[in-house]
């Protein structure tokens, strides 16, 4: 069985929130520690994907409708 488009959407947007999370939580006296650089990096990697999926979810729930 498939796993669908926007359940991968789905878990990359938690997994962009917890390491966001991780990010607050590395902040020592300034935001520009390393790890906290990283973390956000990660974050944003993983919404970028989540915001992809979602689209790809879109456009194939259209397809499906077009036929």
């Amino acid at each position: 069985m498939r796993v669908s488009p926007l359940m991968h959407a789905y878990l990359y947007f938690l997994i962009g929130i917890l390491f966001v999370y991780f990010a607050f939580e590395a902040i020592d006296e300034t935001v520009l520690n390393p790890l906290t650089i990283f973390l956000t990096i990660l974050a944003t990697l993983d919404f970028g994907a989540s915001y992809r999926l979602f689209k790809l979810h879109l456009k194939i729930k259209q397809k499906k409708n077009q036929k």
